[in-house]
């Protein structure tokens, strides 16, 4: 078979980690028959540099043109200005807004070979295995109004919360759509004590839930999550949340694996369903990391994994994920990490030679 794929290496890290990415990419094709055809393009600060905007309409024209979009990371200090006019962080939310992609998917896992990887006692986080479903085109970051202005008084700023029942509605049916095929259990966090917006998202998964008879629904507050995720991780199967609530909750759930380079994430345009292939832009969780940009020591296990998930959701391809994901398994059950996930006896490994031992073993 044939695919499209557009590749946005992006900032600091992000043209190493995808490198290998591709690197694993390429063997799954040659091992199950298959061509995937790369279409290069740039996001972000390469993107502001090059083209004075973070992200052009010719790349975004690029990304509704193939089947998935692979990206690694965007922003750095050179373009870190508070009053700057263009940022990085514009191209990605450009391209969630513009692909339409609303709902992101963040799961956390943790491997039993990892569990002294982490400042976590051991008996706290094995078994953790969760989905954090975070709705991403809606709340804080794209709500209006949203300025900044100077009065007599001083300076002010409003950022607005802002959900309709539609956008509630269908991130909330990815989520229990997700939980069908797991432990049948979902948590569906808001701040409903406090917030207007919250106390419709919570009547709307009440609603939603009739229609979903076999999946357990429990509401949580925001802050209560927070703490859960620490106490007892493995009590969640899949969550569901809003946008801002789910950005910081992901990152503290990322600590249960060790580290942020272990952690993929997906962003679909779609309802995922069995035998249905969504449109989906595939990043790892973590930033571009710039002082270890060019080092050869970026964790590529991500956004090799996010591979793994673009193969799953967006090109219909189940059994090269999972080949993917045992590869990634073989490797760290042989002792290799990099530095983020080094422990006493492992195997110190750089960028480079992490992708090639995932390859190999993919091949094997």
């Amino acid at each position: 078979m044939k695919f499209n794929i557009a590749v946005l290496p992006g900032d600091g890290v992000g043209p190493e980690v995808v490198t290998e990415a591709v690197k694993v990419l390429e063997v799954a094709g040659e091992r199950f028959g298959h061509e995937f055809r790369l279409h290069y393009g740039a996001v972000g600060g390469v993107a502001i540099d090059q083209h004075g905007v973070a992200l052009t309409d010719d790349t975004l024209k690029l990304c509704k043109r193939c089947h998935a979009v692979l990206l690694g990371a965007v922003g750095g200090p050179k373009w870190d200005d508070p009053l700057a006019k263009v940022r990085p962080e514009d191209g990605l939310l450009a391209l969630r807004k513009g692909l339409r992609l609303f709902a992101n998917l963040r799961p956390v896992k943790v491997f039993p070979m990892l569990v002294n990887s982490t400042t976590l006692k051991p008996e706290v986080i094995r078994g953790v295995d969760l989905l954090v479903v975070r709705e991403l085109t809606g709340g804080l970051y794209f709500g209006k109004p949203k300025k900044r202005w100077q009065t007599a008084r001083g300076r002010h700023a409003v950022d607005s919360m802002l959900y309709s029942e539609k956008e509630i509605e269908r991130i909330l049916r990815v989520g229990f759509e997700l939980a069908m095929g797991r432990r049948k259990k979902l948590v569906s966090v808001d701040k409903a004590n406090v917030l207007e917006s919250s106390r419709l998202w919570r009547q709307v998964a009440t609603e939603v839930a009739t229609e979903y008879p076999q999946v357990e629904l429990e509401h949580m507050l925001v802050d209560a999550c927070a703490m859960r995720l620490i106490q007892r991780p493995a009590y969640f199967d899949v969550v569901v949340t809003e946008n801002t609530f789910g950005d910081i909750l992901t990152d503290e759930a990322s600590m249960l694996a060790g580290s942020m380079g272990m952690l993929p994430s997906a962003s679909l345009a779609a309802v995922p369903k069995a035998g249905v292939m969504a449109f989906g832009l595939y990043e790892p969780i973590h930033g571009s990391a710039p002082k270890r940009a060019g080092q050869n020591v970026a964790n590529p296990v991500a956004t090799i994994l996010t591979c793994a998930m673009m193969l799953r959701y967006s090109l219909g391809l189940e059994k090269e994920a999972q080949v993917v994901e045992n590869a990634v398994i073989s490797a760290l059950e042989a002792g290799y990490r990099t530095y983020d996930i080094m422990d006493e006896g492992g195997t110190r490994t750089g960028t480079r030679e992490m992708g090639d031992l995932i390859a190999k073993s993919m091949k094997a």
